[in-house]
């Protein structure tokens, strides 16, 4: 148990992360609220990125209401672990963060409205936390489906710090990388705040506007 707690806030080593196993998480096939498709293949054009924030269940919500968004999902990446359960991921023995996947339309949308629910819907000045929710499945990150994405999400994260300065608040620690795996969640998960509207959310804005780019 020592072991496992000193984990969370700090990233194992691929040597110390759990094996994990073969086969994918089972999730159902339509999206609770915008009956789309969880899972690929998604229709032709769409686009998609992850983004880290905190507990994925507020997060997810904050998403699927986006005009443009085609579907959304929650589940593990940017660690070792394949195909890990919850439980895994909150040992801090994966390395993984609580992600959510938006799929989006790229002709009724763009990334900086994306970039806006992001900054402006989670504090990216904790590290490892997201306020009373501690460990490294909480950080604050923007995992990018390719390289293309990489200047943009940049760009965001170099207006939001100007903010973040000016309203004399820590700089962010946000992490910034293409993502080689999205590990989905388990079914009670996707969703979790439609099944259960009185359900938990730790997820809180630091109350700063985001300034959208060109």
């Amino acid at each position: 148990m020592l072991f496992a707690a000193m984990h969370k806030t700090r990233m194992p080593d691929a040597s110390e992360a759990l094996a994990g196993r073969s086969e994918p998480m089972p999730v159902p096939v339509r999206h609770a609220v915008l009956e789309a498709p969880l899972a690929p293949p998604y229709p032709e054009g769409m686009q998609l990125i992850h983004f880290g924030m905190g507990c994925f269940w507020g997060a997810e919500k904050l998403f699927w209401k986006l005009p443009g968004v085609f579907t959304t999902a929650v589940g593990y990446g940017a660690g070792y672990t394949p195909n890990p359960t919850y439980r895994e991921v909150c040992s801090g023995l994966t390395g993984h963060n609580e992600l959510v996947r938006v799929v989006f339309d790229p002709s009724r949308t763009d990334l900086d409205a994306l970039f806006k629910v992001f900054w402006e819907g989670h504090d990216p000045t904790q590290g490892m936390r997201q306020g009373n929710d501690v460990g490294t499945q909480y950080r604050s990150g923007i995992y990018l489906d390719n390289a293309g994405q990489r200047p943009l999400a940049e760009a965001s994260l170099e207006r939001f710090c100007s903010v973040l300065e000016r309203a004399g608040r820590s700089p962010a620690t946000t992490e910034i990388q293409v993502l080689d795996a999205f590990f989905f969640a388990e079914a009670y998960h996707q969703q979790y705040l439609a099944k259960n509207p009185g359900g938990y959310c730790g997820l809180g804005g630091l109350g700063l506007v985001y300034p959208a780019g060109e």
